[in-house]
C-alpha cells in the first residue's frame, strides 16, 4: 500500500477534488482572464487543501496548487525565466489586531528575541489588486517586462508594458547596470468606468466581440496581456513599485524603505501611502487606517503588506516553501462572497421607485452579514439573468448598497422562471408603469401608497407647496410610524392630544403646528397641483396647468390629448398625470383633502399668450423695499415671466433691490435693463410688456 493509499478515502477525494477546483479557477483567473468566483471563495478553498495537507502529507502532490505560485503560461507570448523567483507571501485574514500580532510575534520568535528586546521594525504597504509585474532595465533601459506567471516562469509582455506612461523606459546615470522593479500594474477606478462605458457604446452599435468588465483587476491583466500592443495602448493603466529581483551594482541597501525611496529617486511611482512601523502596535494602526481610506482610494486594494524592514534581519529569516518568514498580506473582509438566491422581492422606494432585490443565504462580505442584495432594475436582472437558486457573487465596498455581481457558471441545477417586475405595485397595488426611455418602474400610487407616505407629506408640507410651518422630517418619522397619519387628509384630522401625545412634542409645539395647518388650508391652485407630487410636474408645470384650465376638476379630467394643449407639457408630463389622476384612491384623496378644508381661488382659463410677460426672462438681485423675493417671484410668474437664476444674454430684466451683487455687474456688463420695485411694478401694470 503506497502513502497516498493509506489516506482514508474522504480526505483523499475532497484534496481530489479540490485540486481540480483550483486548476480551474486559477485557469479562468491567471489565464483567461475571466474569473468565475471572488477572491476570497478561492483563497478558502486553497486554504482548505493547505489543512489537508498538513494533515495527510501525503496527499501533497507535485502538481498540487499549494506548490505552484501563480497561473499557466498565455500561449502567444515569449517565456521569460525570473533570476529571482517571484514568489507570493503568506496571507493573513484574523481581524486587524490579531493578524498583526500574529506576524509580529511569528517574527520575533523567529528571531529569537527576548520579550523586553526593543520592537521589530516594518515597512506598511498597500496590497494591490492588480497584476504583478517585473521590469529589467539593463544600462539603464528597459529591456524586459514579464509577468509573474509560475513564478518561475512568465510572460514577456514588453511591448504592452511600454504604453503605460508611468514606467520609465529609461534611468538615470546612478542606476545600477542591471535592474528588475518588481510592482503591481493596475487600473483607476475612474479609468475603468471610462473603458466600461466605452465598451457599452461598442457594444450597442452592435459589435459582436466586445464586452464589459468585471472589476479594474479584471480589466487591466486583459490588457497587459493582449497580443496586440496597439489595443493595450488604448486601455489605461497605472503602475505602482514595491519591491525588487536581480540587482547588480549600485547603492549597498540597509532597508526596504531605503530601496523604495531610491526607487523614486530613480522615476518610479511609489505610494505615498507606504510608511515605516514600530512594532505590532504600529502595524494594527496602519491596517485600521487604510481600512478606513479603502473606498476613497482612486484604486482597489484587498489588504495592506507587512515587510520587515532590515535586509539583514531579511535574510536570516529567510523563505518557507513559496513564501517569505519576513512579509506577510493581510487582507480586509473580502468585498465579493458567494451565495445562494432564496428568492427575489420587489422593494418599493420612497419616491415610488420598484427595484428587484435578492434575498440570500446570509454570508459575511465586506465586514458585515449580508441577506439582500440589489439587482438595480429589470434590465439588470435580465442582463445577469439571476433566477432563484442561483449561487451568486454578492459584493459589498464600505457603505455601498451589496449588489449581485454575477451567476457563478454552471451551478444551475434546476428550472427557475427568469425575473419579471410586477405589473402592480407590490405595497398598496396600484400600476407600475415604465415610462419610455427609462430603467425604472414606479408606483403610480403615490398619495395611496404606504412606502411612499413619508416623502409625500414632506413634499406636500415643504414653503414651495402647502407651506405647513413646523412639520418637518423627525416629525413626520412619528406620526407614521405610530400609525396616526396613513394619507394626506390624515394631516387635518390631527387634533392636541394625539400631537401631545408624541415624543419631544410639547403643547405649546402642538398649537403651532395645528395653527399652521389650518393656515395652510388656504392656498392656490398651482400650489396644490405641486404639492400632489405627480412625477414631472413641478411648480413651473403646476402654474401652466393652473393658468391653461382655471380649474382643478378641468385638469383632472383632462386626457391626454387635451393636456399636450398646454404650453411645455409634452408626452411624458402629459402620461404621467392622466394616469396619476386615473387612479380612483388619487382622485380620493384630492376630495377628502377639499372636505378637510383645503381651497384655492378658481376661474376661467387665461391664454397665456395674453400675459404682459409671457416669453420674458427676469433675474431678481438684492433685497426689495417692500416685496419679498418669493412674493416677487409670484407676481412675475403671474404675469407669464420666467424667473431665472442667472443673468445671460437672454435675460430681458434684471430686478435689482438694496446690497445686489454679482448679478447686478453682469447684467450692467452685458447692457440688460435694471428695474427697481417700483420699476417692476409698473412693468406688471403695462398691458404688453416690450
Amino acid at each position: 500500500m503506497t502513502d497516498v493509499e493509506a489516506v482514508p478515502g474522504a480526505p483523499r477525494e475532497r484534496a481530489q477534488a479540490l485540486r481540480s477546483q483550483l486548476h480551474h479557477h486559477a485557469h479562468r483567473y491567471y489565464v483567461l482572464d475571466a474569473p468565475e468566483i471572488p477572491d476570497a471563495e478561492y483563497d478558502r478553498l486553497f486554504q482548505e487543501l493547505q489543512a489537508l495537507e498538513a494533515q495527510y502529507p501525503a496527499l501533497r502532490t507535485p502538481d498540487s496548487p499549494t506548490q505552484r505560485v501563480g497561473g499557466k503560461l498565455l500561449e502567444g507570448f515569449a517565456k521569460v525565466r525570473h533570476t529571482v523567483p517571484m514568489l507570493s507571501i503568506r496571507t493573513e485574514t484574523d481581524i486587524e489586531a490579531s493578524g498583526a500580532r500574529n506576524f509580529d510575534a511569528r517574527v520575533r520568535r523567529e528571531l529569537a528575541l527576548a520579550a523586553d528586546a526593543a520592537p521589530v521594525e516594518y515597512v506598511a504597504e498597500l496590497k494591490f489588486d492588480g497584476l504583478a509585474l517585473n521590469l529589467r532595465y539593463e544600462a539603464g533601459a528597459l529591456v524586459q517586462a514579464a509577468t509573474r506567471g509560475d513564478g518561475e516562469v512568465g510572460e514577456d509582455v514588453t511591448q504592452n508594458i511600454r504604453t503605460i506612461g508611468q514606467i520609465p523606459l529609461r534611468l538615470p546615470a546612478d542606476a545600477p547596470p542591471v535592474l528588475e522593479v518588481r510592482g503591481e500594474v493596475y487600473m483607476r477606478r475612474d479609468d475603468f468606468e471610462r473603458l466600461n462605458e466605452l465598451q457599452r457604446e461598442k457594444i450597442a452599435q452592435g459589435a459582436k466581440h466586445e464586452k464589459t468588465f468585471v472589476n479594474p483587476r479584471n480589466a487591466a491583466a486583459g490588457a497587459v496581456r493582449q497580443l496586440d500592443p496597439a489595443i493595450a495602448r488604448q486601455r489605461p493603466l497605472s503602475f505602482y513599485a514595491y519591491g525588487w529581483g536581480e540587482i547588480q551594482g549600485g547603492p549597498d541597501f540597509q532597508t526596504h524603505f531605503e530601496v523604495l525611496q531610491t526607487l523614486k529617486a530613480w522615476g518610479f511611482p511609489v505610494s505615498e501611502r507606504v510608511q515605516v512601523a514600530r512594532g505590532a502596535e504600529d502595524l494594527v494602526a496602519y491596517h485600521r487606517a487604510v481600512g478606513q481610506a479603502r473606498d476613497q482610494l482612486p484604486f482597489d486594494i484587498d489588504g495592506v503588506v507587512y515587510k520587515v524592514n532590515a535586509l539583514a534581519l531579511q535574510q536570516q529569516l529567510g523563505f518557507v516553501t513559496r513564501e517569505p518568514r519576513w512579509a506577510v498580506a493581510h487582507k480586509f473582509p473580502a468585498q465579493e462572497q458567494v451565495t445562494t438566491v432564496q428568492a427575489i422581492d420587489v422593494f418599493v422606494g420612497r419616491t415610488g421607485k420598484l427595484t428587484p432585490v435578492a434575498k440570500l443565504q446570509p454570508v459575511f462580505v465586506g465586514g458585515v452579514t449580508v441577506t439582500n442584495a440589489t439587482l438595480h432594475n429589470e434590465d439588470e436582472a435580465r442582463r445577469k439573468d439571476v433566477r432563484v437558486g442561483d449561487q451568486v457573487i454578492v459584493r459589498r465596498a464600505g457603505d455601498v448598497i451589496p449588489e449581485v455581481v454575477s451567476v457563478v457558471p454552471g451551478q444551475r441545477t434546476h428550472e427557475a422562471p427568469v425575473f419579471t417586475m410586477p405589473s402592480h405595485c407590490p405595497v398598496c397595488g396600484s400600476q407600475a408603469v415604465r415610462e419610455e426611455g427609462e430603467a425604472d418602474y414606479r408606483c403610480t400610487g403615490g398619495l395611496f401608497c404606504g412606502a411612499q407616505r413619508k416623502q409625500s407629506l414632506l413634499h406636500f408640507a415643504q414653503r414651495r407647496a402647502m407651506d405647513i410651518e413646523g412639520l418637518g422630517e423627525k416629525l413626520v418619522d412619528q406620526v407614521v410610524d405610530a400609525g396616526i397619519i396613513r394619507t394626506l387628509p390624515d394631516l387635518y384630522r390631527l387634533g392636541l392630544a394625539n400631537l401631545s401625545a408624541l415624543d419631544r412634542m410639547g403643547e405649546k409645539s402642538a398649537q403651532n403646528l395645528l395653527a399652521g395647518l389650518e393656515q395652510s388650508k388656504a392656498t392656490t391652485l398651482p400650489r396644490f397641483l405641486f404639492a400632489l407630487g405627480i412625477r414631472h410636474v413641478g411648480e413651473a408645470t403646476a402654474r401652466d396647468l393652473a393658468r391653461h384650465f382655471g380649474t382643478l376638476d378641468a385638469v383632472m379630467h383632462a386626457n391626454v390629448d387635451q393636456l399636450l394643449q398646454v404650453p411645455d407639457v409634452g408626452p411624458v408630463v402629459a402620461e404621467s398625470l392622466h394616469t396619476f389622476f386615473a387612479q380612483a384612491h388619487n382622485r380620493e384623496v384630492v376630495e377628502q383633502l377639499r372636505a378637510c378644508g383645503v381651497h384655492w381661488p378658481e376661474g376661467e382659463p387665461v391664454a397665456t399668450a395674453s400675459l404682459p410677460l409671457t416669453g420674458k426672462t427676469v433675474v431678481l438681485t438684492g433685497t426689495l423695499p417692500t416685496l419679498s423675493r418669493d412674493e416677487a417671484k409670484a407676481l412675475l410668474e403671474a404675469a407669464g415671466a420666467k424667473v431665472a437664476g442667472s443673468v445671460s444674454k437672454k435675460t430681458h430684466y434684471v430686478v435689482a433691490g438694496a446690497e445686489a451683487g454679482s448679478k447686478l455687474d453682469k447684467a450692467r456688463e452685458l447692457g440688460v435693463p435694471v428695474l427697481d420695485e417700483d420699476g417692476l411694478r409698473a412693468l406688471l401694470e403695462t398691458p404688453t410688456a416690450l
